[in-house]
């Protein structure tokens, strides 16, 4: 039996650099790809469309409302989410061929690489996501969450795990990196909970050092040369922007 068909949907915004290499990995394997800008001004939509995507636009409000809108559009039951700068491996596509054949509504967790500027795959022993992509509409859905993207079970459904990875390429090079932080730290911080200053005062000493460290050693970027030291550096830099533009909201009590 072959397995049933499979949505890929994913949201773009401005992804001309990437997207390409992005859809020709489930071009001719996905059964339909959903395609939801947000207003690009670039050659996003029309990358999309030679691709044979389906392009819908929505304004932006959210990652978990504008990929909720994206799963309305998909016409099949079992959906695969990938962001406009990730990339299916070859032996992913095996893997759920086979995994979804007979299998009933469930959730596959799928483990997400980066992948450094320059080079062509992740870093030995990469260790960085591991979350839900591949799901039955009926076994759960993307959280409606503005920042926390997450897919929500409904009920108690089957989680399975899917050994190949998903190749993230996070960020063209270091300076595009910086900025991606920096506007992901305004929005963290705009939708995070009120938190008392004397705490962020704390963190805004401990965040920095905490967060390298978790990305060096715990994300196993130690692995990576210079490239993983830097990388740690600057996202450890972006959780404490964060901070930093949280405490700028507050006032003294």
């Amino acid at each position: 039996m072959s397995r049933p068909p499979i949505s890929v949907f994913l949201i773009t915004l401005n992804e001309e650099a990437r997207l390409a290499r992005t859809l020709d990995a489930v071009q001719g394997w996905a059964d339909q790809i959903v395609v939801v800008d947000s207003g690009s001004t670039d050659a996003t939509v029309a990358i999309a469309q030679a691709a044979g995507a389906q392009v819908f636009q929505n304004k932006f409000t959210g990652y978990g409302p504008q990929k909720r809108f994206a799963e309305g559009q998909c016409i099949h039951d079992w959906l695969l989410n990938i962001d406009a700068d990730e990339v299916v491996q070859p032996d992913l596509r095996d893997q759920i061929d086979v995994a979804l054949t007979d299998a009933p509504p469930s959730l596959f967790r799928t483990r997400i690489l980066n992948v450094y500027p320059g080079d062509d795959r992740p870093r030995p022993f990469a260790d960085d996501y591991n979350v839900v992509r591949l799901y039955h509409r009926a076994a759960g859905r993307y959280r409606d969450h503005p920042l926390f993207d997450r897919v929500e079970p409904d009920g108690n459904p089957p989680v399975q795990q899917l050994a190949a990875p998903i190749y993230h390429y996070p960020f063209v090079d270091w300076s595009s990196l910086l900025a991606k932080l920096d506007r992901l730290a305004t929005l963290q911080a705009r939708e995070a909970k009120p938190k008392p200053r004397w705490q962020l005062l704390i963190r805004l000493v401990t965040e920095a050092p905490v967060q390298f460290l978790k990305f060096w050693l715990a994300r196993r970027h130690v692995f990576g040369g210079w490239k993983g030291f830097a990388f740690a550096g600057i996202a450890a830099f972006g959780r404490w922007l964060r901070i930093v533009k949280m405490l700028s909201k507050t006032t003294d009590r």
